[in-house]
């Protein structure tokens, strides 16, 4: 009987994983190309990285960006939280399913009509477009992800251990300080690095959202592309990269890390 995977498996895999992440390391290894020109390779270089510092603009944009992830993402996540207790534990309660369809809505509607919507309303209420526009757009959009994420984890939380904490003395909201929220703790978690995630990822409803000094690092990306790939465009985006993987090793070890402390205390 034949073990392990066939030739075929093998292929596939490996096709499949460089169609994946061959453009990133091709893209990774450019950014230290000592030439301006990116389909020459002039030797190793780390000058482009040392430019960015000198690009007002790229810095102004990240810095941007930035701070609308971080803000936006809190916010998501609190509100999104809140939104997933009261699908689990609301009950039956009137409206729920038009209250469940309105926080999902935002993850299947198109970013372009999102963006537009978006856009009309800032306009109709007279809400001058800048940085607080593209927060509070990203939070619209990110909440719906961290609802999923935290839904999931309140559906298989065990609320007898709630209802103990209470039966030993806890108020209903020291029970969930001290009880259900560092049970869920994973959960929000990482419903907030989805979230700030897809802040920095978000071109289309940035783009509607903006406006002056607001400019936002993939706008600025796009925007440089359209005139050719810059060594400065690369280098960027190989920092971008290693801020994600960075954040997703350490998400990975403090999950490894809380999992041993858990089985350790059995």
């Amino acid at each position: 009987m034949r073990r392990g995977p066939s030739w075929f498996n093998l292929v596939s895999i490996t096709l499949g994983f460089a169609f994946l992440y061959l453009p990133i390391v091709l893209l990774v290894v450019w950014s230290f190309n000592a030439s301006k020109l990116v389909t020459v390779w002039g030797g190793f270089s780390t000058k482009w990285y040392a430019a960015l510092l000198q690009d007002d603009q790229l810095l102004s944009a990240a810095w941007v960006t930035i701070r609308v992830g971080l803000l936006s993402a809190t916010i998501a996540t609190v509100v999104g939280t809140l939104a997933a207790i009261a699908l689990v534990r609301g009950g039956r309660f009137r409206g729920r399913t038009f209250f469940s369809g309105m926080v999902y809505a935002p993850m299947v509607m198109p970013e372009v009509i999102m963006g537009l919507a978006l856009l009309l309303l800032f306009v109709a209420v007279q809400f001058d477009r800048g940085f607080w526009t593209v927060m509070l757009a990203h939070t619209t959009f990110a909440l719906s992800y961290v609802a999923v994420v935290v839904h999931s984890r309140l559906v298989t939380f065990d609320r007898q251990l709630e209802e103990a904490a209470q039966d030993l003395g806890c108020t209903p909201s020291r029970a969930f300080l001290q009880v259900t929220l560092p049970n869920i703790f994973p959960a929000v978690l990482a419903g907030w690095m989805l979230a700030f995630t897809l802040s920095l990822d978000d071109l289309v409803i940035a783009s509607f959202t903006s406006g002056p000094g607001a400019t936002t690092l993939p706008m600025r990306i796009y925007s440089q592309v359209r005139l050719g790939v810059t060594p400065e465009i690369n280098a960027v985006c190989t920092l971008l990269i290693a801020v994600v993987a960075t954040g997703i090793i350490i998400y990975s070890l403090v999950g490894k890390w809380r999992a041993s402390g858990a089985l350790a205390k059995r």
